[in-house]
């Protein structure tokens, strides 16, 4: 099935000369949602993958749709203060403004192989913050997988120079 359609294009949008991929469209339409996910599952399926570490909130969507189909654990990573109990923080500058971003303390164990999932890549930023929390623990990071890439804003670059690997579903220059 072709779900590039799908994704709706929003002109101007957050500013005026950008355009915004709007993911949502394709998560409200039953067949293309299965699709995508059959797509992600058919890539992960052998590789005994322990845990999907997901963003807030449509990395959560998806990623958690691929833990269940595939028997392994969701990871939620949250903005600081969204979590209850331990959690692990790290600080990325975004931009002009700084993210703190946390994940429960105990979410993933030495050694688990672990998939990093999130809709769309774009400078990086706030994956590779994610990302290095997973390193902290341990971890063995398999793939940053992502929906969608804006592969002019470099984040693809940017997380491959910290050793990681990267897959995008579809990229738009």
């Amino acid at each position: 099935m072709d779900i590039l359609p799908l994704i709706r294009r929003i002109p101007d949008y957050p500013s005026r000369g950008a355009v915004y991929y709007d993911l949502t469209t394709l998560l409200m339409d039953g067949a293309g949602f299965h699709a995508l996910i059959d797509e992600f599952a058919a890539r992960y399926r052998r590789l005994d993958i322990r845990k999907f570490v997901c963003m807030e909130w449509r990395g959560f969507v998806i990623g958690a749709a691929l833990a269940y189909r595939l028997g392994a654990g969701f990871v939620p990573v949250r903005s600081l203060g969204a979590l209850p109990g331990g959690t692990v923080s790290r600080a990325q500058n975004v931009g002009p403004v700084s993210e703190r971003l946390q994940m429960s303390a105990d979410a993933i164990a030495k050694g688990d192989r672990v998939v990093f999932v999130d809709d769309l890549l774009a400078t990086g930023a706030l994956s590779e913050a994610a990302l290095m929390l997973v390193k902290d623990t341990g971890a063995e990071v398999v793939e940053c997988c992502y929906v969608q890439e804006i592969v002019e804003l470099g984040g693809r670059k940017r997380l491959e120079k910290r050793g990681l690997s990267v897959f995008s579903f579809f990229e738009y220059l």
